[in-house]
């Protein structure tokens, strides 16, 4: 599948693309978590060998730390159960996530060597794959090859779970703006530009 494509399944969907989206709804369940603990709607699932190796959400507000995404929640997991000593332990790993990994993530991602990405939306603010920088796209590394990211895998639902979060107060927020005239929007535009690698 290009990049650019948008994953619609219809009777005639491919095997591939509902193994995807299986993956895709196990961090949607972990961006729903997120939801209810009053983190930015945002899970994830590792993926190796037909395997979860770890899945994790947001938890910059609970634990008051702006670096707690659920990429790096998740990524701790995985570097503190590292028993191989492996020094890329991500070089054979899928990433599922819902909203495309930020600039800081998608570095991360990068430095550890991750296979490959898939992810819900794109994030129009602070996108690392493509849609503000593409971190994981072919320039220099000494190491790593680029990976690809492909987004559009439970697009509307990761959508819809972000503006339900952003339509309620966000008690964390330092100054936390009034709200109450916020109306929930159903209606998801389609892409307006290419997202990956």
């Amino acid at each position: 599948m290009a990049n650019d494509e948008h994953p619609v399944l219809d009777s005639g969907h491919s095997e591939t693309d509902s193994v995807h989206l299986n993956w895709m709804r196990m961090a949607m369940t972990m961006a729903e978590e997120a939801l209810a603990a009053g983190e930015v709607p945002v899970g994830c699932v590792f993926v190796r060998n037909g395997e979860a190796i770890a899945k994790a959400r947001n938890r910059t507000n609970e634990l008051r730390n702006a670096s707690r995404h659920a990429e790096l929640e998740a990524i701790d997991f995985i570097l503190a159960n590292n028993d191989g000593g492996d020094r890329y332990p991500l070089s054979d790993t899928t990433l599922y996530v819902t909203v495309e990994p930020c600039i800081m993530c998608a570095s991360a991602l990068r430095q550890l060597g991750i296979k490959q990405v898939f992810y819900g939306c794109e994030n129009d603010k602070f996108g690392g794959c493509g849609s503000v920088l593409g971190v994981n796209a072919p320039s220099e590394h000494p190491i790593h090859p680029a990976y690809d990211a492909i987004g559009g895998y439970l697009r509307e639902e990761a959508i819809m779970v972000l503006r339900r979060f952003y339509v309620t107060q966000n008690a964390n927020a330092p100054a936390p703006r009034q709200k109450g005239t916020r109306v929930l929007k159903t209606e998801i535009p389609s892409p307006s530009r290419t997202n990956g690698s």
